[in-house]
């Protein structure tokens, strides 16, 4: 199975030390060697890295842990593939414009040979994770032609995933670069960051970080993760069918299917 990683925070925030913990797991310290990508939301625009190899041989994330982004929303995925070739296609983050917006979605688990509705949106690669991306952009254009609000969107979000979750293994993270939603099958978890800050310690490589040396009181970090990434932090569990919306790191709205 593949793992997450997802960042909402209220301030431009570098998301390096958790993503040099995520890094590890593909090849190293985990199975997860068939490809990575992550994406770093600037405003409207979107600055996305991928690569088809294993993320803790890769040249091209070395780059990145070298290159401390600022973002307010990132989402990361490294892949352990069960549907589709290794490939840069078949490489999360998915991307589609859709409401003048980048929408960015990643996918940890597996629907068989799902592929969903095929109308304006198509897969580029031949994964299910790409298809259920298409299908549920398909689903919310024909559901809202002009662009709504998230609160009016959120129930055609929830329905969609409960019904890919009942294909199958469906743990998902979604953003447009205002908001991020998250959904839950098996397996996802998160921890928010805020004053008083403390020290983290990731647990898949010697590393540590005093976060209170690099915020401010006003800060607030939220960081979703397939399994949590540090060993000294308590991480909330989500349950299955569990969803929550996410912006500027604070939850503002949450359910189960």
């Amino acid at each position: 199975m593949c793992e997450l990683l997802g960042m909402s925070a209220n301030v431009p925030t570098d998301i390096v030390f958790s993503f040099t913990g995520l890094m590890q797991r593909g090849g190293r310290t985990g199975p997860h060697r068939d490809g990575w990508g992550i994406g770093f939301y600037e405003g409207r625009g979107l600055r996305v890295f991928q690569d088809p190899a294993a993320s803790s041989e890769s040249e091209v994330a070395n780059l990145v842990q070298r290159y401390p982004i600022k973002s307010e929303v990132v989402i990361g995925h490294i892949r352990q593939a069960n549907v589709g070739k290794v490939c840069l296609s078949n490489t999360h983050p998915f991307v589609r414009e859709l409401w003048g917006r980048n929408w960015c979605f990643a996918h940890n688990g597996q629907l068989g040979e799902f592929r969903g509705q095929v109308t304006f949106y198509r897969p580029v690669g031949d994964t299910d994770s790409e298809a259920a991306f298409c299908d549920l952009l398909n689903r919310v254009r024909a559901a809202f032609p002009e662009p709504v609000e998230i609160e009016q969107l959120l129930p055609v979000l929830v329905e969609a995933c409960a019904g890919y979750r009942g294909k199958g293994v469906f743990n998902c993270l979604l953003s447009d670069g205002d908001w991020l939603f998250c959904f839950c099958s098996t397996k996802l978890v998160h921890i928010t960051r805020r004053a008083p800050f403390g020290p983290a310690r990731l647990k898949d490589v010697d590393l540590n970080v005093d976060f209170q040396s690099e915020t401010t009181p006003n800060d607030v970090v939220t960081v979703i993760a397939t399994e949590a990434l540090t060993d000294n932090e308590t991480w909330q569990r989500y349950e299955p069918g569990q969803w929550a919306l996410w912006r500027h790191g604070e939850c503002i709205a949450q359910g189960q299917s």
